[in-house]
């Protein structure tokens, strides 16, 4: 990670601040296959699009949708249909599609998730990103689907997806959730992204023995709980929650990346049985003490900017031993606002093997 960036407070991508809507390799899960219609309106949403004095009937603005997809193969396994101002999806026929693997509705204004009795058997990723959904449902033919996402849109309650056995990743980020429910059944699952709801509580993941990433930033969570049956996680991320203590992660030993930057901590503690930690983000909380990561030998990227630190022999001691250490980040803190111009070279005497401090290497 290069440098920080604050502009888009839902998850850490290369920034590792909470950020664009990626994955931990960067990009954002989406498939790109062979066999791919594009269908795009460059004409950007002007404020009289949503409040037309005299809108078409509801049977004009079908007819329009029908005609979007007309001189595509049938054979065809790839659409795009982004920022079309799609209403409706029965007007696409979407059935004379057998072979269809990837579907893309982002940017629209769909309300309700309706697809043909005979469609989607061969479904493997539907994007419904940034519509108007309130409620999940339709997708009882979907069985093969490995990616769903239904991000930005204005879901109060996570149902009727656990019939999905094959899912892999379910992104449910920018919605109205309060409550982590009905994902039972969902054994296959690797991320789960629920970032900037109305999430207070960690609970009723018990079941998902095999997920690897989990994208909680930007709820109301106040302690680290429920998390010991997720022994193969690998990502957590909890940024911008009212976490004051780290606890709850003793059975997570595969943890590689803690993503816990804008939250209530005073100490760094409770990450004694994760050795394997690689990436850890506890910036922009109250810590005035840099301790308990001895252990940590693995450790490639620390992230404590803003922060309470003033001990450059806290940073030798904790951190001068680790060979794998490449980046840390540790401005905003008194170290580095005491003495601005001797800074970076006092981080330098205290950890030669590091190749970036802060923003620039």
């Amino acid at each position: 990670m290069s440098s920080q960036d604050d502009s888009d407070p839902l998850r850490p991508s290369s920034t590792k601040k909470i950020s664009s809507l990626k994955d931990s390799n960067g990009w954002d899960g989406k498939m790109r296959i062979e066999k791919k219609a594009i269908v795009t309106s460059d004409e950007p949403l002007s404020e009289s699009d949503h409040s037309d004095d005299d809108p078409p009937p509801i049977d004009q603005i079908d007819a329009d949708e029908g005609y979007l997809l007309d001189e595509l193969d049938e054979d065809t396994e790839d659409i795009d249909l982004v920022h079309c101002r799609i209403k409706s999806i029965p007007p696409l026929r979407l059935d004379r599609f057998l072979q269809l693997e990837r579907l893309c509705l982002r940017q629209n204004q769909i309300s309700k998730i309706d697809f043909p009795g005979k469609f989607g058997s061969t479904m493997q990723d539907l994007d419904l990103y940034d519509n108007l959904i309130k409620h999940v449902g339709g997708l009882e033919e979907l069985g093969r689907l490995h990616s769903l996402d239904l991000s930005f849109n204005k879901i109060k309650h996570i149902k009727n997806v656990n019939h999905l056995k094959q899912l892999r990743n379910i992104y449910f980020v920018q919605n109205r959730i309060q409550k982590i429910e009905n994902l039972e059944g969902l054994d296959q699952l690797r991320n789960l992204e629920l970032a900037a709801n109305r999430i207070r509580e960690i609970e009723n993941l018990g079941a998902l023995a095999n997920l690897e990433e989990l994208w909680l930033g930007k709820n109301k969570i106040a302690e680290l709980q429920n998390l010991s049956l997720l022994t193969n996680l690998k990502i957590l991320s909890i940024q911008s929650n009212r976490i004051s203590t780290i606890s709850g992660l003793g059975s997570l030993n595969k943890l590689e990346e803690l993503y816990i930057s804008h939250n209530a901590l005073n100490s760094i503690s409770g990450l004694e049985h994760n050795q394997q930690l690689r990436v850890l983000d506890i910036s922009n909380n109250q810590i005035d003490h840099l301790s308990n990561l001895n252990h940590l030998q693995h450790l490639e990227e620390l992230w404590a900017s803003s922060n309470d630190l003033s001990s450059f022999d806290e940073v030798e001691d904790q951190l001068g031993d680790k060979k794998e250490l490449k980046t840390v980040y540790l401005e905003g803190n008194p170290l580095q606002t005491k003495q601005p111009t001797l800074y970076r070279n006092k981080v330098r005497l205290a950890l030669p093997q590091i190749l970036q401090i802060d923003a620039s290497t």
